[in-house]
């Protein structure tokens, strides 16, 4: 067990310092004057100019709230016809009764010692 822990902490550690190494050289290239100085980037090139939708000026007209028509009215809907009742449930026989567990274990007397006198 002492060994894996050991395992686990050599590796933590060569992951700690394996990220500082990492650290220290982004930062050396960042710091680092750029390799070619004569050389530049072509320009972008330029975002072409889309054509402008033309939107309605005016708004449509609404109905007016009082111009509405009256609703229908609501049709009669059928009653339900009467169902008979259902016949009454048969009773289920009943399940005859477990015994109890009990709950003291009986304890039997010691078998008799063989003395000799």
């Amino acid at each position: 067990m002492a060994s894996s822990n050991c395992f686990v902490l050599a590796i933590f550690m060569a992951l700690s310092l394996l990220n500082i190494n990492v650290g220290l050289a982004a930062r050396h290239l960042l710091q680092m004057p750029p390799a070619f100085p004569g050389v530049t980037l072509p320009p972008l090139p330029s975002i072409p100019n889309l054509p402008q939708p033309t939107l309605p000026t005016t708004q449509p007209s609404l109905p007016k709230p009082g111009a509405l028509p009256p609703l229908p009215s609501m049709p009669t809907l059928p009653t339900m016809p009467s169902v008979p009742p259902l016949p009454s449930m048969p009773t289920l026989p009943t399940m005859p009764s477990f015994p109890t567990i009990p709950t003291t274990i009986p304890f039997f007397s010691p078998p008799p010692s063989k003395t000799t006198p």
